[in-house]
């Protein structure tokens, strides 16, 4: 930064301060240095600059009036430069400098103010060129650290050593906490991210539980990547650090870039061997072999997943969400992207009775994506693999065409006219869901049309009268009655248990025409 105290410091211009003038004043910013003779240079001189002048306007107008010229216009200080005819500076500007508590500087005969010009550029120069290899030497850093397969987790270590009060994250668009240092995101922290990531521009600040994060964009075009999270108010970050932090955002896309393509590596390899395991052409030991490459053994149990969303995330990001989250808990897995569902074999080292209450908990955490997680029992062989892979696909499909209320199962947990259903031709399914026609004809037209809501709680209520009757405001008497008109209008006696349950699979089949 240009000021006086760093032209006094440059011993070549000889400078010395005759007056002080206010506090700090060596070390006020100059905008430039600025020579006049003039008598009223006010009109000239701009604020927070460095007046240079012989006195030659010393015979036309007093030291107090120049000087007052120099304090009206904003001027840091006044050198002034000897000569032959004044070798020393005048008393009365000394005193006039006193008085307005204005800097006043002595510059000896042999120096022209040509020096003083160039050294102040000289300063400037550094102050530009300082930043700039600042930003060389930090990119080549970052491009060794990447090189040298440190990756993201390097790069925030190179900003921290740079700006240790500076706390740090990266969290890429899955959710996925890549690397940190200096703080520690909770999983409510990271779903916040990536719900940010997914706005058009990301927003500039988010706030976490851990605090109030700036937030950079890793990715320049599209949908970023991931997310550069800096503990710190926007605002109360300096021009370095911000600079900084860009500069690091840049370099994290080259790991970023990485990642992806080492997962697409993995998908493709773990997709060709799904199909080797559902095909029956791969032998157990080539199985074997393929699994290690993920970190299974196929001596330990293993449990197979088809997962599958109620929402609107594809298959591709689920699959990402789903390996990022077992690699968070240190579960060794692979994962495999279908069209319809996400494939994953994973090791299993607890109790098997515990594997239903894990998928609960895995489903908790997976919540944003609207997951349903198909199960099978563990396997203690390669060779099983097929058997446990076909199970957990066909309850996935069960899941995704019927499963109402149901997040997480096995094939047996299932209700089985939920299996039978999901088999059924569309033709079929629409003779089921006929039954119902007359009691919505009867519903749309008569005021007092309640017949399929009354047959939904009778069906909730299995078959209950009087707990059916208090949920629907009615004297059981008038439950019978309407029971009675369903019974009339369908052919099915819902108050029998064979009518229920053709009522029953009729809902269920209107229910799937609806999907």
């Amino acid at each position: 930064m240009l000021t006086v105290g760093s032209l006094v410091a440059v011993r070549e211009l000889g400078l010395s301060v005759l007056v002080t003038g206010p506090p700090e004043a060596l070390e006020a910013k100059l905008s430039w240095v600025h020579t006049t003779e003039l008598p009223d240079p006010s009109g000239y001189i701009g604020r927070s600059e460095l007046v240079m002048t012989n006195g030659l306007w010393m015979p036309k107008v007093p030291p107090a009036a120049f000087v007052e010229a120099c304090c009206a216009a904003g001027a840091s200080g006044i050198v002034f430069g000897l000569l032959e005819t004044t070798p020393e500076t005048p008393p009365t500007l000394i005193d006039a400098c006193r008085k307005a508590n204005l800097l006043l500087l002595q510059l000896p005969i042999e120096v022209p103010f040509a020096a003083v010009t160039h050294a102040a550029a000289n300063v400037l120069a550094d102050d530009r060129r300082s930043p700039l290899i600042t930003t060389l030497r930090r990119a080549e850093t970052f491009a060794d650290t990447l090189a040298a397969e440190h990756g993201a987790q390097g790069v925030l270590r190179v900003l921290r050593r740079e700006h240790p009060d500076l706390p740090l994250a990266l969290v890429d668009r899955t959710g996925a906490l890549l690397a940190q240092a200096g703080t520690s995101l909770t999983a409510s922290d990271r779903t916040v991210t990536i719900t940010a990531l997914a706005r058009k521009p990301p927003p500039l600040e988010l706030v976490l539980e851990a605090g109030t994060a700036t937030l950079l964009p890793v990715g320049a075009f599209g949908q970023p990547e991931a997310a550069l999270l800096c503990l710190r108010h926007a605002a109360h970050l300096s021009e370095a650090q911000q600079g900084a932090l860009s500069q690091a955002a840049h370099f994290l896309v080259l790991d970023i870039a990485r990642r992806q393509a080492v997962r697409a590596s993995e998908e493709r390899f773990a997709h060709e061997l799904i199909d080797m395991i559902v095909s029956g052409t791969g032998s157990t030991p080539d199985i074997a072999r393929r699994l290690a490459a993920f970190g299974l053994s196929a001596g330990e149990p293993l449990v197979v997943l088809a997962a599958s969303s109620r929402g609107d995330t594809t298959m591709s990001k689920l699959a990402a969400v789903m390996g990022a989250t077992l690699s968070e808990r240190g579960i060794p897995a692979m994962v495999a992207t279908g069209p319809q569902d996400v494939v994953v074999v994973l090791a299993w080292r607890q109790p098997a009775d515990a594997l239903i209450d894990w998928c609960h908990g895995l489903a908790a955490d997976l919540s944003a994506y609207s997951p349903t997680l198909a199960a099978a029992d563990p396997v203690h062989s390669a060779g099983n693999l097929r058997t446990a892979l076909l199970e957990a696909r066909r309850t996935s499909q069960v899941l995704g065409r019927t499963g109402h209320g149901f997040t997480v199962a096995r094939l047996a947990d299932l209700p089985t006219y939920h299996t039978v259903l999901s088999n059924i031709e569309p033709q079929l399914l629409q003779h089921l869901s006929s039954i119902l026609t007359p009691l919505r004809e009867y519903d749309a037209n008569h005021t007092d049309g309640a017949l399929e809501n009354t047959l939904r709680n009778l069906i909730e209520y299995q078959g209950h009268y009087k707990r059916t009757a208090q949920a629907l405001h009615l004297h059981v008497n008038g439950l019978y009655g309407r029971l009675a008109r369903i019974s009339s209008l369908t052919g099915r006696d819902p108050r029998t248990l064979e009518g229920r349950l053709d009522l029953l699979l009729a809902l269920e089949a209107d229910a799937l025409l609806t999907l």
